[in-house]
């Protein structure tokens, strides 16, 4: 795609989204402390629910990161609150059938813990991690990303995942036991060999074989198609390539990440937010998934960080233009038409080739919200990450 036409975010206006950002935050402390934000709007707003779903740990993840732009202890003191909740959880054992402890508990607890060396978050964090690697199948060497442990039905990985390996490693780096690194190690090296494909479009999710873990096919579960690139996944494959490139520095996975950003950027629509699925381009009524495009911006910005100034002054520029549309076309920017921070967003969209039904489309999710404020953070300081 040429976008020699189009601008780059400047600090200026990097910080005014950022204000303003912050600003709906802090309004939703009331509502929102000890109750989530969870998925999806309806209608651009939230709704108070309970620690639930694999996406409350991004509403915590705003919260910190908005207590790390301001150092106002109201946001401290509610991310405590929810830290508390996390710790509940693994108590509970409660809704953690599945391998989303890091989208959980990297940005509610080692967060925590990594800001204000916070203890209940730490131990939760690690407890987080040992559930974790209990998903993990030596037969195909591969975290299982849903159901139960072995089952028949769902012995496959998903592309997201990738997004959750940061906390064995960051496991390893607090309890100095290499168990962890080495299973997120292999699941990385399982899942880049499968779900690339020669275009480089990316597969959701990708089955074996039990008992030989042989790789079967790869197939979709929120995408229009089998054969089709849906674009969170394909943003999960940049942000992915970059967090495994950063916390192993195999060279092969900057490759990877050359490819699967390649092919995200040369099939962008117009205004560079890309459409839930890349089956669909200019001009298409289908509904954008905003959340994809902050995806790929937080990861093409991480990767920068270990390219050569070529390859790093084109991405960033990239991603700064994706950046500048995300704040001039998709951000919210009064709390009157919406609670969250970043419309148009798609949590699932179904299909006659897909088994979804239509849940949060063309609204805000609440992990497209936290990776707009992420990405806005990494503009105005160097930010630590919580993965």
């Amino acid at each position: 795609m040429n976008m020699e036409n189009y601008s780059e975010v400047t600090r200026d206006q990097v910080e005014q989204a950022l204000n303003i950002a912050v600003n709906q935050i802090a309004g939703d402390l009331d509502q929102f402390t000890h109750a989530f934000k969870i998925n999806g709007t309806t209608n651009n707003f939230y709704e108070p629910n309970i620690n639930r779903s694999w996406t409350s740990g991004f509403w915590t993840g705003q919260i910190w990161l908005a207590y790390e732009w301001t150092k106002d202890e109201r946001f401290r003191k509610a991310a405590e609150v929810q830290v508390d909740s996390f710790s509940k959880r693994m108590d509970d054992n409660f809704d953690i059938n599945h391998h989303d402890m890091g989208f959980l508990y990297s940005l509610s607890c080692v967060a925590a813990y990594k800001l204000t060396e916070n203890q209940i978050g730490k131990e939760a964090a690690i407890r987080a991690a040992n559930h974790l690697i209990t998903r993990y199948q030596e037969d195909g060497q591969f975290i299982q990303a849903w159901g139960n442990v072995g089952a028949d039905d769902n012995y496959r990985l998903i592309i997201d995942c990738l997004l959750n390996l940061p906390l064995l490693y960051w496991a390893t780096e607090v309890t100095g036991d290499s168990k962890y690194a080495d299973i997120a190690q292999r699941h990385i090296d399982t899942s880049l060999k499968v779900v690339l494909r020669e275009d480089h479009s990316t597969y959701h999710t990708y089955y074996f074989e039990k008992g030989t873990g042989k790789p079967l096919y790869g197939e979709t579960r929120q995408g229009y198609s089998d054969d089709s690139a849906w674009a969170r996944g394909q943003a999960w494959g940049i942000y992915g390539t970059a967090l495994s490139y950063r916390y192993t520095k195999k060279e092969a996975y900057k490759d990877i990440f050359y490819k699967v950003t390649d092919f995200f950027i040369d099939n962008l629509p117009k205004d560079l937010v890309p459409y839930w699925d890349f089956e669909f381009s200019d001009p298409s009524t289908e509904s954008r998934d905003s959340s994809a495009a902050a995806i790929a911006v937080c990861g093409i910005l991480e990767m920068c960080k270990y390219l050569e100034k070529e390859q790093k002054e084109k991405y960033r520029c990239v991603a700064l233009k994706i950046l500048k549309s995300l704040i001039d076309n998709y951000a919210a920017k009064d709390p009157k038409s919406s609670n969250g921070l970043l419309l148009h967003g798609v949590y699932a969209k179904g299909t006659p080739y897909n088994n979804c039904e239509d849940r949060n489309v063309d609204e805000c999710n609440v992990w497209g919200d936290y990776f707009y404020l992420e990405a806005l953070m990494r503009e105005v300081k160097d930010w630590k990450l919580y993965w």
